[in-house]
Order: C-alpha cells, then structure tokens, then sequence
C-alpha cells in the first residue's frame, strides 16, 4: 500500500513560491501569459508574450504603482466550419489578466504601450512625484 503525502497547506505553499506574493491575484484556471518586469535608470519596462491577439483587444493600465493589462484572444471561425472533435487542444483562446507591482513610482502620463511580433512592451518612465492618478495606455500598432 502506498502512503500519499497529504499537503493541508498546499495552496499557501504555492502562494509564498509567487514572485509578487505581496499583491496576489487569484486566478485559477485563468490563462496569464509570461511577463518580465526590468527598470533601467530612466524607466520601468514591463514585456508581455501574447502572440496572436489582436491589439485592440488589450487593455493596459497603472494606478500608482500597479500596472493591470488584460485582453481577450478572438476564437478564430471561418464561415460555414463545422464544430471540430478535438483530439488535443492546447491552444488557448478567452480573456487574460495580469497585475504587477511596479519596483519604482513612474509617470503614468508618460507612459508608452507598443505590440510588435507577439510582444506587448509598456515603457513607463521613472518619477518622484507622489501624486498618482489611474491611467489607460493606448497601444500602438508597429
């Protein structure tokens, strides 16, 4: 008879194992695409990988120093196409959300979204005032 290791804290381990566990977001079953957050001198630049969605799909916000992007990936159905019986299915289509914590306070007003190849790039440059406002970016097409 083989013993199974019970895990009561199991959830919670995973909760602390989360690079950004001061601001959780519970999302379970939801897709979240990778990220990397880095800051140069100037600015904060945050890369998104969501290949195949289409830009006026994606919303992207930062309310002090929390960045929020979220979009919806387009079920792609031609005309006339019968329901498909699917073997395997990975690819994933619906919506996705993303909310980090920003390692310095930054202009949101001078804040930049591009999407080119797949990646969505916010350049949010660095500031030291304290006033902050909630702000949409606006992403380019390149």
């Amino acid at each position: 008879m083989n013993i199974i290791p019970r895990k009561p804290f199991g959830e919670l381990d995973e909760f602390f194992r989360d690079d950004d566990w001061f601001f959780p977001i519970f999302r379970k079953g939801m897709f979240e695409p990778d990220m990397d957050v880095y800051e140069t001198e100037n600015e904060v630049v945050a890369e998104v990988n969501v290949p195949d969605i289409n830009p006026d799909n994606i919303n992207v916000s930062v309310d002090g120093n929390v960045l929020k992007i979220s979009g919806e990936f387009e079920d792609k159905k031609e005309e006339g196409e019968k329901e498909k019986s699917y073997w395997k299915k990975e690819i994933r289509k619906g919506s996705f959300s993303r909310a980090v914590r920003l390692p310095s306070e930054v202009d949101e007003n001078k804040s930049e979204a591009a999407y080119e190849n797949g990646i969505l790039k916010v350049t949010l440059p660095k500031t030291e005032e304290k006033e902050r406002k909630g702000k949409e970016i606006k992403v380019k097409k390149k």
